[in-house]
């Protein structure tokens, strides 16, 4: 059943993780201001649940879930709701969010909601707290975690993955959770084993990061049954496609989902917080953040509260004067950000600062060789120089109905491996971001 051999193609980029896969956990301040997007997770914003000059308290709901595709919004510290406001997120659109000011004496305690007792809590009342805490993926994706539960009807999970495969560099936000949190990883894996029924329960992670797996699996019972798994250091060996096939030797079709072959991934992180935070009854305020890079001087594993603006986290641990680029998350899959006046989402992990030694270097486009490197390089066995010719020459309908553009995850080997430097993965940003214009003027399904 199980599979130790990493996937076909992928890359092996340093890891640059040594300045901080030592460093622990360490709690953040708080922002003279928070700014709290009511839309930081995959579906619809939450509605607000405030009003502006409300004084509320840390943990309050700030936003209530929009559908079954949405989430609730907790205050992420005590404070009063300065403005209900349009807010700059990552992704560059502006977005309803709540600016709250912390108050600068308040213990800042957390009170405790109803507990979800995991003994006695049914499937179903477990799956209702994981969507009142907020939760979402906390891996990047940031899509509700409660969604992700609700199976569909004749389906059943032979495998839940706890995806600890922390395969992008410099980050190790994952890492340092295992380590320090393994008893809240264990509670987590136990709440969602019971909600999903899960035949299995694996611990996956690179071979860098076996001690942390080590630590989970001391703290777990041995009656759990829970197996880990540790795979090759191979990127981007945490892909929950690559993870899938790696572990099950099975392949999730195109266009269909994990649990098409008996499989469920939720990242490590997220389980830790359902570990956390369900047998107290609160919302997530706040997550572990990787900060690091050569601009960054303090570099270090952050617990940093949910709006914090990244400007202020910057300063806080201190940056090179000759700063060049913050990229959000790693530098593979990770995208350089126009203004530091963001905040930081539940979706973030970490975010990477470099200065003009690194960046000044960088090389000019030349055209396409078509050596073949991007072929072999790609995980999925997709054609990634077709597809940028095609991008070039704005057949992005093709891109998707011949050459399967839609099952790109933008992992960025192609573009790693390019000896041209054509930057593949903005051009297959840009064309899907065409398609889903196209697609919402025409009423079709939206390209991924």
């Amino acid at each position: 059943m199980w599979r130790r051999a990493a996937f076909t193609g992928g890359i092996d980029p340093q890891t640059h993780k040594e300045r901080t896969r030592r460093e622990p956990i360490r709690q953040f301040p708080f922002a003279p201001l928070l700014l709290v997007p009511l839309k930081q997770h995959a579906g619809s914003a939450a509605l607000p649940a405030v009003r502006e000059g409300d004084e509320v308290e840390r943990g309050e709901l700030l936003g209530r879930a929009d559908g079954d595709l949405s989430v609730p919004v907790h205050a992420p510290a005590a404070g009063r709701v300065e403005r209900i406001a349009l807010m700059p997120t990552v992704s560059g659109v502006m977005v309803e969010g709540v600016y709250l000011a912390p108050f600068p004496g308040s213990t800042q305690e957390v009170p405790s909601g109803k507990p979800c007792d995991l003994d006695t809590a049914t499937p179903a009342a477990i799956i209702d707290a994981i969507a009142d805490a907020g939760i979402v993926g906390l891996g990047g994706a940031a899509f509700p975690t409660h969604a992700k539960l609700r199976l569909p009807e004749g389906k059943r999970v032979r495998l839940l993955i706890v995806n600890g495969a922390e395969c992008e560099p410099y980050l190790t936000t994952d890492y340092r959770v295992m380590l320090e949190q393994s008893a809240d990883v264990v509670r987590g894996m136990r709440y969602l084993r019971k909600a999903v029924a899960a035949d299995d329960v694996v611990l996956a992670v690179e071979a860098w990061a076996s001690e942390a797996a080590d630590a989970v699996i001391t703290a777990a019972p041995p009656e759990l049954g829970i197996g880990v798994r540790v795979l090759p250091t191979h990127y981007p060996q945490g892909a929950e496609k690559l993870l899938i096939n790696a572990l099950l030797s099975a392949e999730v079709p195109p266009g269909g989902l994990p649990i098409d072959v008996g499989a469920l991934c939720v990242n490590v992180a997220t389980v830790a917080e359902i570990g956390r935070l369900l047998p107290f009854g609160r919302g997530i305020q706040e997550r572990v953040v990787t900060i690091t890079g050569p601009g960054v001087i303090d570099a270090g594993n952050y617990r940093i509260p949910i709006g914090t603006p990244l400007r202020f986290a910057l300063e806080h641990v201190g940056t090179d004067p000759a700063l060049s680029s913050v990229f959000l998350g790693g530098p593979m899959m990770g995208q350089p950000l126009a203004s530091l006046d963001v905040p930081i989402t539940k979706g973030i992990s970490g975010f990477v600062a470099f200065t003009l030694a690194e960046t000044k270097g960088r090389q000019r486009p030349w055209p396409c060789i078509h050596c073949g490197r991007c072929v072999t390089a790609c995980p999925l066995g997709l054609n990634p120089c077709q597809l940028g010719l095609l991008a070039r020459h704005g057949e992005v309908e093709l891109m998707r109905s011949d050459f399967h553009l839609d099952q790109c995850f933008e992992c960025g080997c192609c573009a790693y491996v390019c000896p041209s430097h054509i930057p593949l993965v903005q051009e297959f940003r840009a064309a899907k971001a065409q398609l889903r214009r196209a697609d919402s003027r025409t009423g079709n399904d939206v390209a991924t």
